[in-house]
Formats: structure tokens, C-alpha cells, sequence
């Protein structure tokens, strides 16, 4: 898991944000670096706008 650079922003970012625990943190981000994929970055990549403007999951 090391491996994958970070990024400004990740499959747990716009999957909960703060109401995603740390250990579900953990499985979504090995969940993704077991399926790395273009089409998963271009989701992610979608998806990050949105989760910045409706606030869901923001403390």
C-alpha cells in the first residue's frame, strides 16, 4: 500500500469523508490500490467537486 503516491484527494475522501472511521479509511484505501485503475482516478476525480460543495461528511 505504500507504494501509491498521495494525492489531493482519495476513494475515501468521497466516499464519507469524517464519518468514515479510521479503520474503514484503511480498507477503502487498500480497496483501491487493489483496483487501481484510470476509470477508478476519473470517478474519484468526478466525484470530488461534489463532495467539497454539499459538505456531507465534513466535521
Amino acid at each position: 500500500m505504500l507504494s501509491v503516491r498521495p494525492g489531493i484527494t482519495g476513494l475515501w475522501q468521497v466516499s464519507g469523508r469524517s464519518d468514515v472511521n479510521f479503520d474503514k479509511r484503511v480498507a477503502i484505501d487498500a480497496q483501491y490500490v487493489d483496483n487501481m485503475s484510470l476509470w477508478q482516478d476519473i470517478k474519484i476525480i468526478v466525484k470530488t467537486p461534489w463532495a467539497m460543495i454539499s459538505g456531507k461528511g465534513a466535521v
